[in-house]
C-alpha cells in the first residue's frame, strides 16, 4: 500500500523580499513622524516662519497626518496617501496658493532644519540619506514658487 505524501509543517514559509526603500533606509513610520513633527512644531513657534503659518489652518493637525502620509508614500512606503488622493500631487494641491520666493524658502528651511533635528536625536538611520531627501524637498518647495 502506497503511503500519502508527508506534510511538512515545519518547511520554511516563503516570504517576499521587499526591496529596501528609501522610507525603510531612513527608518520608516517613526522616522517620517518625527521629522514632520519637528516640522510643524518650528513652523508654529518659530517666528521666522510666520508667513508659512499663516497660509496654513488654525488646525494644523490634519496637515500633520497628511505630510507624514505623503512622505511615507513618497520614499517608498506604504502608499495609502495617494491612494486617498487619487491624481493628486504636491503642485496641483499647492496650485491655489499664491507661494513666494520667500515662503517658499521658509518650507524649504523648516524642512532641513527638521531632518537635522532628527539626525542628530538619532531618529534617522541614514543620516546621508535624509539630508540628500531634504535637499530634494527644498528642490520641490523652490520650484513652487511664482
Amino acid at each position: 500500500m502506497l503511503e500519502p505524501p508527508s506534510l511538512d509543517t515545519q518547511a520554511p514559509v516563503q516570504s517576499e523580499v521587499q526591496p529596501e526603500t528609501p522610507f525603510s533606509k531612513l527608518g520608516g513610520a517613526p522616522t517620517i513622524a518625527a521629522i514632520v513633527a519637528r516640522f510643524y512644531d518650528l513652523m508654529e513657534s518659530d517666528p521666522a516662519y510666520g508667513a508659512l503659518r499663516a497660509m496654513h489652518a488654525a488646525d494644523l493637525a490634519p496637515m500633520r497626518v497628511s505630510l507624514a502620509g505623503f512622505l511615507t508614500g513618497w520614499s517608498g512606503g506604504p502608499r495609502d496617501w495617494f491612494a486617498a488622493n487619487p491624481g493628486r500631487c504636491m503642485m496641483s494641491i499647492h496650485k491655489p496658493f499664491t507661494i513666494g520666493a520667500d515662503t517658499a524658502g521658509q518650507w524649504a528651511e523648516a524642512m532641513r532644519r527638521a531632518v537635522e533635528g532628527a539626525i542628530e536625536a538619532g531618529e534617522a538611520a541614514d543620516p546621508q540619506l535624509a539630508k540628500a531627501m531634504a535637499g530634494v524637498l527644498e528642490e520641490l518647495a523652490l520650484g513652487m514658487a511664482r
